[in-house]
């Protein structure tokens, strides 16, 4: 079988390079890459992407390694029917890694036909961090990095109103274009970049909030061998996702015009404000992920099929969303009642195996945004807590006490100071400890959870029974 990549398959187009895009993981190329590669085909867009590592290890290599190409497996029910779809995207250009070649990387804003820039560098990603300098090669965050190359173009074309950047951040944080650019100004502010450049960002770029939504379980483990022989490649980068996607970018029509993704038949939505889509999935959709997950992990399933279908911890899935988050929005019932269906169906999609330890990256970031503001609200309206959300936490710090699952290493991945914490709050064998710890810690959440009434207690709580009798027995606990 041969290896993929341009020379091997030659009906691979090559495109012109007007995007920089952040990240590489698995749901950026199986949404971002796969929207591109559709308008190319439907229309004259006309655009690849430069891919660029957020973090020092990473994947690009491996994208190289296949000159920017890959399969995506796209499975599910359309209008009742099944598809099974295999196809070749072909819109990545190269990859770059600004850790090893920082000068490659601010090289890329002097291309003047770059226009966009995309992102999706987890909820974590989108942060000011004082530390970094101008003058570090690369800024260790992301809106460091991205306003070094944004300063590069200001001063390469003497600042030409007409070179400005389009950035869509994909990270899943409710306004995550304005928490961007208050970043980029700080680091305009903390760098002493001037009033002109200052100026230039403000008028010549703009930076748009947006909400992004399909499913990607990723690397097809189970069914790899059978979709390289598929399509005839040896491919290292496949990937998998269902049918389902949307994309609600809040910008002026103009953008559309330029980024014409609306009118490639894709559901690829510029709207006023992007607030009531944002508030609906992620609290019914990405909410039930976060906590479902460690629930179902830390009781012996392993995809989100099999914790929906399971009959106990399919009927926890239910509660937290419709019983616990659905009455947390302001949205007519039936609307919400319909969305929260049609996700179920989602989670129980019989093609797609989304593994439960994919989502637990950066499960507490996760929480912060997709969990907490239910919590809090159901609290507010209900005058209780809600039970299942905050298993569901507990659940979170049980999986990042590590250990194993039978013959499994439970391997937490978060930031480095979250992980440390937890381990040595499970150090001192007090699961009180541990509770009030972890909800203490401003690192995580900004601001002290042991002030929320009954918290604290229903948190021990549930970690001491957890740790006595499973993950099983408090999930009945609570049903």
């Amino acid at each position: 079988m041969e290896k993929l990549n341009r020379t091997t398959a030659p009906q691979a187009k090559k495109y012109t390079e007007k995007i920089i895009q952040f990240g590489e993981g698995n749901f950026l190329r199986a949404f971002i890459e796969w929207i591109i590669w559709k308008t190319n085909k439907k229309t004259d867009f006309d655009g690849s992407v430069v891919i660029v590592q957020p973090i020092e290890k990473g994947m690009v290599d491996w994208l190289n390694d296949q000159d920017g190409l890959y399969h995506l497996n796209l499975q599910g029910l359309q209008e009742g029917k099944p598809v099974d779809s295999v196809d070749l995207i072909d819109v990545v250009s190269r990859g770059l890694n600004p850790y090893t070649d920082f000068e490659a990387y601010m090289k890329l804003a002097e291309q003047p036909l770059m226009r966009f820039v995309i992102s999706n560098t987890t909820e974590a990603g989108i942060a000011f961090d004082p530390a970094c300098k101008f003058t570090d090669a690369p800024a260790s965050s992301y809106p460091g990095k991205l306003t070094q190359l944004l300063y590069h173009r200001y001063e390469f074309f003497k600042g030409d109103k007409s070179k400005g950047f389009i950035i869509f951040p994909c990270e899943l944080i409710f306004e995550n274009g304005k928490h961007l650019k208050e970043c980029i100004r700080q680091y305009i502010d903390l760098w002493n970049l001037g009033e002109g450049f200052r100026d230039w960002f403000e008028t010549a770029c703009g930076v748009y909030s947006t909400l992004v939504d399909r499913i990607v379980p990723g690397y097809p483990r189970d069914t790899a061998e059978q979709l390289c022989e598929r399509v005839g490649y040896k491919d290292n980068l496949l990937d998998k996702a269902e049918i389902f996607h949307l994309w609600v970018i809040e910008a002026p029509a103009e953008i559309a015009k330029e980024f014409p993704a609306d009118k490639a038949g894709l559901h690829v939505l510029f709207v006023p404000s992007e607030a009531p889509y944002h508030e609906r999935k992620v609290t019914l959709l990405n909410g039930p992920h976060t906590v479902l997950s460690p629930v179902g992990y830390l009781s012996g399933l392993n995809t989100v099929k099999e914790c929906c279908e399971d009959p106990e911890i399919g009927p926890f899935v239910h509660k937290v969303m419709h019983e616990e988050l659905l009455p947390t929005l302001n949205l007519p019932s039936e609307e919400l009642e319909k969305f929260a269906d049609d996700v179920m169906e989602r989670f129980r999609n019989p093609f797609v195996k989304h593994f439960v330890t994919s989502i637990m990256l950066n499960s507490f970031p996760k929480f912060k945004t997709r969990d907490l503001p239910g919590l809090k609200t159901y609290l507010e309206r209900k005058g209780t807590l809600p039970k299942g959300i905050v298993l569901g936490l507990a659940a979170i710090c049980t999986y990042y006490k590590g250990g194993k699952r039978g013959e499994d290493e439970i391997v937490p991945n978060d930031d480095p100071k979250i992980v440390s914490l937890l381990q040595e709050l499970w150090a001192t064998g007090d699961v009180a400890k541990v509770a009030r710890g972890v909800l203490a810690d401003d690192f995580i959440w900004g601001e002290d959870l042991n002030a929320i009434p009954g918290l604290t207690e229903a948190l021990t709580a549930d970690l001491a029974l957890i740790q006595k009798e499973g993950m099983r027995a408090a999930v009945k606990s609570i049903m």
